[in-house]
């Protein structure tokens, strides 16, 4: 793949993380194929795979809510072919607060993204966070 569809695949990443940090969920399903989904790794709180362009928001608005997720910050994205690798801080509200780092994978296809995939460095504080808010 070229540089260019690489540049391109970035910019359409930034403007996913704009988009729902910004809760316009109709341009951010704008950027989503069909067939999109989204896999969750098991031993997660939120573990399963989630399909269709609405499944993003009901996934996001889920896990911010059950984690008390105040901030998602975006430290880097890098791109090789296909792939968009975002590094992103999670700050989950307390007390006591925490902080949960991950990798985002994103497949861009036709400028569109078909799949995320999240990669927790630990995701003991995530399971921490919503067996908080669960007990509250």
């Amino acid at each position: 793949m070229s540089r260019e569809i690489e540049e391109q695949n970035l910019k359409t990443i930034q403007a996913l993380f704009a988009a729902t940090g910004s809760g316009d969920w109709p341009a951010a399903e704008a950027m989503l194929t069909d067939d999109f989904f989204v896999t969750e790794a098991p031993g997660n709180p939120f573990a399963g795979v989630y399909r269709g362009r609405s499944a993003l928001q009901k996934l996001f608005t889920e896990v911010v809510g059950a984690a008390g997720v105040t901030k998602m910050d975006v430290k880097q994205l890098t791109a090789g072919g296909d792939l968009v690798i975002a590094i992103v801080e999670m700050t989950l509200g307390g007390p006591p607060e925490r902080s949960v780092s991950l990798a985002e994978m994103f497949r861009i296809r036709n400028d569109k993204v078909c799949e995320i995939k999240p990669h927790y460095f630990d995701s003991a504080p995530l399971a921490s966070a919503v067996a908080g808010k669960k007990r509250a």
